[in-house]
């Protein structure tokens, strides 16, 4: 008896916390607060992510109704509207309870993700600030705001996002979970929003990395320093900057389809890709009009070949450090395109070192002899 009083106790535990979450979540039959009834009664209701729950209503005049609900202890909610799916462009609603218990909801651009390019009282929403709700009741919060659209919304890009940190002086603490999504105002249906700018950005990213920032400098080092191994040097100096190149080329398809789907604006970035792009293309050109080697012209030939090869190198170096900062990338990119070139400039620096040496001695015995 005492051994199935115990076990009743353990399942009766065990049934409390499975039935807890399930008691506490948020769901489209919970009854809204008596303060939002008059101004956001009859609201079609959706649950969209984890504890999120979405009311929403259009009007005949485009004005959108919204009650966005989830669990609450501390913190931001917000909710963005986007072009695309991604977060930079977006401008978002975001409400929180502030520290001395006064209840905050403002419109927020996005207009990159470190908390200084999350403009506050900025962006592309239409709304009255009079309009705007925040409630916090049961451990819940509740964001009712207004807003105003040229044309009534069908499938619209979502942003849903939670931090962690009361906002201080209106500046939001990087989130602590996020999602994007495409709901369906029409039907009330959502989904993942599409990955396909963000799978074309490391796309971009990636083949430009490999091409401009690894392939073709380890055939600048092939050109320079494996010259005793002739004819080996050529081919190979040829084969991995050809490579290099196409790869290169397939990169920056790849960025100007990001551009024309995103418009994003990196003037620096598109302005240093264009002058590479143009650099690259005159080496490969330089290939179909090198004299030959007993040609007075062979050596202008040279000098051109080898500083304009050194300044696309340099400046492809200058725009994946550009291209890093202005997409977002996180800390993987950072640090392993750092390696990549504290490796290329130790393997640069000791081969140069030896082979000055090789030269001096070369000379040195030549003198002596």
């Amino acid at each position: 008896m005492v051994g199935m009083g115990r076990a009743s106790v353990g399942a009766l535990l065990v049934a409390l916390a499975v039935l807890a979450p399930a008691a506490t979540a948020q769901t489209c039959g919970d009854e809204l607060p008596p303060q939002l009834v008059g101004n956001y009664s009859g609201l079609a209701c959706a649950p969209v992510w984890n504890n999120f729950v979405l009311r929403y209503a259009q009007g005949k005049d485009n004005v959108l109704r919204v009650v966005l609900s989830t669990m609450y202890s501390t913190g931001w909610v917000g909710m963005g509207f986007s072009k695309d799916g991604l977060m930079v462009g977006s401008s978002a609603m975001v409400g929180w309870m502030g520290k001395t218990g006064v209840a905050h909801i403002k419109q927020f651009s996005l207009q990159g993700k470190t908390p200084s390019q999350v403009v506050v009282d900025k962006g592309f929403l239409v709304s009255n600030d009079h309009d705007h709700t925040v409630l916090v009741q049961q451990a819940k919060i509740y964001l009712a705001f207004q807003l105003r659209f040229t044309a009534p919304l069908k499938r619209q890009n979502v942003l849903l996002a939670i931090g962690s940190a009361i906002p201080v002086n209106d500046r939001l603490s990087e989130h602590q979970d996020k999602t994007s999504i495409a709901f369906d105002f029409t039907t009330g249906s959502s989904s993942s929003a599409s990955s396909f700018p963000e799978g074309l950005k490391r796309t971009h990213g990636a083949l430009n990395l490999f091409a401009w920032g690894v392939l073709l400098p380890i055939g600048a080092i092939v050109a320079r320093y494996c010259r005793r191994w002739d004819p080996l040097w050529f081919y190979l100096h040829t084969g991995i900057q050809f490579v290099g190149f196409i790869l290169g080329l397939a990169g920056i398809v790849a960025g100007v389809s990001l551009y024309n789907k995103i418009q994003a604006n990196v003037p620096a970035h598109r302005g240093l890709g264009i002058f590479v792009l143009v650099l690259g293309i005159l080496q490969i050109l330089a290939i179909f009009l090198r004299p030959n080697k007993d040609s007075k012209y062979r050596k202008f030939w040279n000098w051109y070949h080898h500083w304009v090869g050194r300044l696309v190198l340099f400046f492809a170096a200058i725009n994946i450090v550009v291209g890093i900062k202005v997409g977002g990338a996180g800390n993987s990119w950072k640090i392993g395109y750092g390696f990549n070139l504290a490796v290329l400039l130790i393997t640069i620096i000791a081969l140069e070192v030896l082979l000055w040496t090789r030269w001096r001695n070369n000379s040195g015995s030549t003198a002596a002899y």
